[in-house]
């Protein structure tokens, strides 16, 4: 088992790596490590992160096979399938660490945004589903004076939703927070930047809970 600060810190490594364009020696390890998995896996982070196809979580943290258990949705919203996915892998691989990663300009928080101010006819239930998950984090934001900086509105909305993403995690479910407070789970917030390749990793990063 790897504890949580350790785990943060190959993270925090990898994502530097990534962003200055060099890769671990590990990545090119991919065939011997293939076969050493149909037996078991033993991933040291659970990254719940968005679908965005510009934010593969094993590419910028450079990591391998094995190495991270992640589960995308758009908007990296909490719902009971999320958080199922998450119980398991703290349970069932000892992983210590869970990551929620959002990035900039998040389609999915424009979109709520977006329907917040101009709502959508005949709206797909399914879309609206994710929509509504984001809604409670940002809907606030429009009641400032942020309504009339799309940017910033945008910028503190990617942000909002990962803290609420987080606080999800961390207080819907009773089977995380007993592994929070006994055997030293992390849950923390982090941002990757589509421009710069950096993970920013956001307040709540201390210790939760016995390590």
């Amino acid at each position: 088992m790897v504890p949580a600060p350790e785990a943060l810190d190959r993270l925090r490594e990898g994502n530097l790596r990534f962003a200055s364009n060099l890769r671990g020696s590990d990545a090119f390890l991919i065939n011997p490590r293939r076969s050493e998995l149909p037996t078991g896996q033993q991933p040291f982070a659970i990254i719940l992160g968005c679908s965005d196809s510009r934010v593969p979580a094993e590419i910028v943290f450079d990591q391998g096979l094995g190495d991270l258990f992640v589960i995308r949705v758009a908007g990296n919203i909490v719902a009971p399938s999320q958080v199922g996915s998450v119980e398991f892998a703290a349970a069932r691989y000892d992983t210590r660490l869970v990551v929620v990663l959002g990035h900039s300009q998040c389609g999915a928080v424009v979109a709520t945004l977006e329907e917040l101010q101009r709502p959508t006819e005949n709206q797909s239930r399914n879309l609206r589903a994710i929509v509504d998950r984001v809604r409670p984090s940002v809907e606030g934001l429009l009641a400032t004076d942020l309504r009339h900086d799309l940017e910033a509105l945008v910028t503190q909305g990617v942000r909002a939703n990962i803290r609420a993403s987080v606080n999800q995690l961390r207080h819907g479910s009773q089977v995380l927070e007993q592994l929070i407070q006994d055997d030293g789970l992390r849950v923390v917030g982090a941002e990757y930047s589509l421009e710069t390749g950096v993970v920013e990793f956001l307040d709540g990063t201390q210790t939760e809970g016995r390590q």
